[in-house]
């Protein structure tokens, strides 16, 4: 690539058009801004010069931008129109109105939507990159990340990522020296000597011919299985960091004027006029028809109608999955474990877009409790063993989905998912809600989970699902038998939105009958004993509490008990008609007990006019208090909810 007039369909003067648009288009929105015309905006003045890459990349590439990044996206086939309608988060806009300006996203233009979290962009970006490598496209994918954003551990997994796997990826670092108004010198990675140099490569990217013609080969080395490179561009910003921000405040002015002079669309301009491809008046008119032209944008955009009230709920999931039987065979006994293997086994037999990804899931460890057994020796070319790295295991997943796979992935205990929570709360359960349904992400994470299994101490104990449960967009099921544990895991796989699987450890290898097989979906409870005189409602590793107590109080009372089985949503008609039944309510919860479902459950229940007077007495939450497991079994089992607490709850509620 020799100049700017070897992209296809682009000569000098449409780059320099093109610039000039994305330039022109911050401009206007600064002035808007000012006029309290709009809430915020953020510019990529004096990045315009990448628009060169998109416009190198071919039908199939994906582009991961971040909020710099208005030229690209120009250049990948976004319309002036088109950002000026999310510049006024209109109805009509890529996220409805629901993101800020600068968060680009367009999936018919494979422009991933861009998460305001910095470089949580890039992990995702691996994960479209190992799609299109397992089914050997010649496509490649680029990611954004601004200077700062280089020191974000996401972004170092990615990198490793990239290059452990080979990976058609090219991550591009925009190098302005400013992270807000930190100058990013002594903190930049590149300049402390972090990465190996094969992997880097530095670029003065301000002209954008000469920048096209630097990235030619490493595209093109992406493209041909040469593998990942991180590329560093040197950029100026010349504008403050957002409309909240003055960078007068912190940036000399010697500083900022002589920035101003490297500006790249008047160098690039002033080039083109020397040149004789340009004359200054035809430039001048050049200029004052695109300012007009994104006047009118904006004047047309500010008109478009806003979003409505009533579709703030829209788009949060997709089509309920419809539940069908899951293959498990009946009459006989079920290990729960087995129960899950089983299912994972047909669902890699029946849909070849399904892939599992783990650490240490591969043959012939299987997983560390064997939920995995077999599976990379049957599909090895589908059960993948990943790296030490939950933020990568969650991130390459939501790549995956996005693109068109099936991830069901392993989260080794559910206690190690801390990691991972930037890329399960900004980006698992966002990305269909914010995109306004453009995107969706069908991504299982399973996880072991709870405690009475003495041993596990901190940080292999955790019941907490009440915090995933508190994520719009991600579905949290807890099965409690063999049978439910296949029939949910079967859903799951089946549906267009994350779900997070968590199976309670303590029951992982119990043998028990399995009598019948039934499709189980989201948000349906199982009355797995009817009784009269009080509800027992309960999940995972609790439900046998349960048994225990009703057995035991069986000459009391008579006990009614609802296994919850689905989290979020959950089965709040089964439970109120229970109450409404019995008169009496038990919540029992291996969780800690503030913000908790079981106190969700109670709360919600007695604020219903319905359901307040349905109780003839207070209804009771046994749950282990806000404190964490200890190693010696005598500190879990104190913390931990037993058979006596729960019949003392329910003996309560039977008092007159």
């Amino acid at each position: 690539m020799n100049s700017a007039d070897d992209f296809e369909g682009f000569d000098s003067l449409s780059l320099l058009k093109l610039m000039f648009l994305s330039r022109e288009g911050d401009r206007r929105e600064g002035v808007l801004h000012r006029q309290s015309k709009g809430w915020f905006q953020v510019a990529g003045m004096g990045h315009e010069t990448l628009a060169t890459v998109s416009l190198a990349l071919e039908e199939g590439d994906y582009l991961f931008p971040y909020y710099r990044d208005r030229a690209m996206v120009l250049a990948r086939g976004v319309t002036n129109a088109e950002l000026a309608s999310a510049y006024f988060a209109k109805a009509g806009s890529s996220s409805k109105g629901r993101q800020m300006p600068g968060h680009y996203s367009d999936r018919k233009r494979n422009v991933w939507s861009v998460p305001t979290p910095t470089g949580a962009n890039a992990l995702p970006a691996c994960g479209v990159a190992w799609a299109m490598q397992l089914e050997g496209k010649k496509n490649i994918a680029v990611a954004t990340v601004g200077d700062a954003a280089s020191r974000q551990g996401e972004f170092y997994e990615a990198v490793s990522f990239a290059v452990e796997r080979q990976l058609p990826i090219v991550f591009i670092v925009e190098d302005n020296n400013y992270g807000i108004s930190t100058n990013t010198e002594k903190f930049n990675p590149f300049n402390l000597g972090i990465f190996h140099d094969d992997l880097v490569k530095h670029v003065d990217a301000r002209h954008p011919e000469r920048l096209g013609q630097f990235m030619a080969p490493i595209l093109d080395k992406a493209r041909s299985g040469g593998g990942p490179t991180v590329v560093v561009c040197e950029l100026d910003r010349l504008c403050s960091h957002t409309s909240s921000d003055d960078h007068r405040v912190y940036r000399p002015q010697e500083e900022i004027d002589e920035m101003m002079q490297r500006d790249p669309i008047e160098l690039y301009a002033k080039e083109l006029i020397a040149a004789g491809k340009l004359t200054q008046e035809d430039w001048d008119a050049i200029q004052e028809t695109i300012r007009q032209e994104v006047d009118q944008d904006y004047i047309n955009a500010e008109n478009e109608p806003d979003p409505s009230t009533t579709e703030l709920m829209d788009d949060l999931f997709g089509d309920e999955p419809t539940a069908t039987t899951p293959p498990l065979e009946s009459g006989k006994q079920w290990r729960m474990v087995d129960a899950i293997n089983h299912v994972f086994k047909q669902r890699l037999a029946s849909d070849d877009k399904t892939i599992f990804f783990g650490e240490d899931i591969e043959a012939p460890k299987g997983g560390v409790f064997g939920m995995t057994n077999d599976l990379s020796h049957d599909y090895p070319e589908r059960a993948f063993n990943s790296p030490l790295a939950e933020a990568t295991i969650v991130g390459v997943g939501i790549g995956m989905a996005s693109y068109g796979w099936n991830p069901v992935f392993e989260i080794q205990f559910i206690d190690f998912s801390g990691p991972a929570m930037n890329q399960i709360s900004q980006n698992l359960g966002t990305l269909r809600w914010r995109t306004g349904g453009q995107w969706k992400c069908p991504v299982v994470l399973y996880s072991p989970y709870g405690a009475y299994l003495p041993g596990g101490s901190l940080w292999h104990s955790q019941a907490n699902e009440s915090m995933f449960a508190h994520m719009p967009g991600i579905r949290v099921v807890i099965p409690s038998t063999p049978e439910d544990s296949a029939g949910l895991m079967w859903t799951a796989m089946q549906a267009d939105d994350p779900t997070l699987f968590l199976v309670p450890k303590h029951m992982f290898r119990q043998q028990m009958q399995v009598e019948s097989v039934e499709p189980v979906p989201f948000g349906k409870a199982r009355i797995r004993q009817e009784g009269e005189d009080v509800t027992v409602v309960s999940w995972g590793n609790c439900v046998e509490l349960a048994f225990e107590a009703a057995k035991q109080l069986e000459q009391e009372c008579s006990v009614e008990i609802i296994d919850l089985r689905s989290i979020q949503p959950w089965d709040r008609e089964m439970v109120l008609e229970s109450v409404e039944k019995t008169g009496r309510l038990v919540v029992v919860q291996e969780d800690g007990r503030s913000c908790s479902v079981g106190q969700m459950i109670i709360t919600d229940l007695l604020a219903d006019e319905k359901g307040f007077y349905h109780f003839v007495s207070p209804p009771q939450l046994v749950s282990k208090p806000d404190i964490h497991i200890g190693y010696n079994p005598i500190y879990e089992y104190e913390a931990l909810p037993d058979v006596e607490e729960l019949i003392d709850a329910i003996q309560v509620t039977l008092e007159e």
